[in-house]
């Protein structure tokens, strides 16, 4: 199929790999959330372009000499609002595939349509891992209910990100728009990790108040990483930082979470952070290259 993505990045090449980026409009101008949440957001984040298209968030890579993988998070159940077009997100970074990674998404609460549309965007489309919204999605990743998706991708042998901690969507919203925190506890997924061993887990974002049981997850499972974005490295907690530069240092990823966070105020917060030289490179772009099999 001609829009099946196909990998085409030269690690060697780049200076970087942002593994966190939201596509958050489609080419029929569908948002990703509903309008009230994207404003929220915006403002919690005082994002200066909330919706580059997708080609554009490729120009911008490739000009920042990295890659980026890049997904939205199909909600439908909780925000009773339809994503925008993961087909079309993966077709996209089919023909910038030189700089973006695509990762689907499907809603857990879906069931058995949540399975056959993971099958079909790995297998079909090309999609090289997923992405989950714990929070934003309505469910616990621990409830054994939704371990028949985690055997699937499992069997896939691609990997996922959960988003885990604060939660900037509905942040200052009645009710935080009704987004539950609990479910973004990374705790939930010790659970996933300890019963899917082969499933590749990365927890999103630095995951306050719940650091300390973040780090320890990530000592503790093989199978499990810690990307760094949502936040300014400048506010990172101390914990991390001290993990980030010892026994996690093959454990942690560099990920802005774009449009949100451009990499070029990430990069700048990062380049004042106490880390050693030879521990940079590793979560600037090895260990992700390792990570996603992109040295094979």
């Amino acid at each position: 199929m001609a829009d099946r993505y196909e990998l085409a990045i030269d690690p060697a090449k780049l200076d970087a790999i942002d593994m966190h980026v939201h596509l958050e409009v489609d080419s029929c101008g569908h948002g990703s959330l509903p309008e009230e949440l994207t404003e929220a957001s915006a403002k919690y984040f005082k994002a200066e372009d909330r919706t580059p298209s997708l080609d554009r968030i490729a120009d911008i890579y490739r000009e920042l000499n990295m890659a980026a993988v890049v997904f939205t998070v199909d909600a439908r159940t909780q925000l009773k609002h339809e994503p925008n077009s993961i087909p079309e997100l993966i077709a996209g970074a089919a023909r910038n595939n030189d700089v973006l990674i695509p990762f689907g998404s499907v809603d857990p609460r879906t069931g058995e349509d949540a399975i056959a549309g993971a099958k079909h965007q790995a297998i079909e489309l090309g999609a090289r891992g997923f992405k989950f919204h714990p929070s934003l999605q309505g469910f616990d990743p621990s409830n054994e209910r939704f371990y028949p998706l985690w055997e699937t991708l499992q069997e896939l042998g691609l990997p996922a990100i959960f988003h885990t901690g604060q939660n900037g969507m509905g942040a200052g919203l009645p009710g935080g728009y009704g987004i539950k925190l609990a479910y973004s506890n990374p705790l939930l997924l010790d659970a996933v990790a300890a019963d899917f061993p082969g499933l590749q887990i990365i927890m999103a974002h630095p995951s306050v108040p719940w650091q300390d049981e973040a780090n320890s997850i990530a000592t503790h499972k093989a199978n499990v990483f810690i990307d760094l974005s949502g936040w300014s490295p400048k506010y990172f907690p101390e914990s991390l930082v001290k993990a980030s530069n010892s026994y996690l240092q093959d454990k942690v990823l560099f990920g802005t979470d774009f449009p949100l966070i451009t990499p070029q105020k990430w990069l700048g917060a990062f380049a004042d952070l106490p880390l050693k030289d030879e521990v940079r490179p590793k979560i600037l772009k090895d260990n992700a290259v390792r990570l996603l099999g992109l040295g094979a």
